[in-house]
């Protein structure tokens, strides 16, 4: 965010009108505030960003395959990929559920996944490490309506 304000483009980002896709770091940048560095992300989407908590079975970063939850199944993002569908993830902040969520993972509760805000998407997993859902994930978001 420092490097977004630096440069001016806080106010640009948030104006855009066309889809706009946000993957990892991305996808928590469209979030209102994030606990890493405690800073204010660009707000398109309602909620926060929080460190995830270790645990012996969930170490931290969360990385490798996780199966995805899909909550919007008319989601443009979401079009053709199920529930149950892997997915590859390396993060260790992530944002936590709301009205936005299309899809969720567990991984010591239900993070969102994946969100949408108006033209605003994220995937919090790699698309392009995801195989054949990540590449049909890729595909939608290409087919968004302008």
């Amino acid at each position: 965010m420092a490097k977004i304000d630096a440069l001016g483009l806080r106010g640009t980002i948030r104006a855009l009108r066309q889809p706009t896709l946000g993957i990892c770091l991305g996808m928590q940048l469209f979030f209102e505030q994030s606990q890493e560095g405690r800073v204010r992300c660009l707000g398109v989407v309602k909620g926060a960003v929080h460190k995830i908590d270790s645990a012996p079975d969930r170490p931290t970063p969360h990385m490798g395959w996780s199966r995805l939850n899909i909550l919007q199944e008319d989601s443009v993002l979401a079009c053709g990929i199920e529930s149950g569908a892997y997915v590859y993830f390396a993060h260790s902040y992530a944002c936590e559920a709301g009205d936005a969520t299309v899809a969720t993972v567990e991984y010591g509760g239900a993070l969102a996944a994946v969100c949408q805000s108006g033209n605003f998407f994220g995937c919090q997993f790699h698309p392009e490490r995801s195989g054949e859902v990540g590449a049909a994930v890729l595909s939608n978001f290409l087919a968004a309506p302008c």
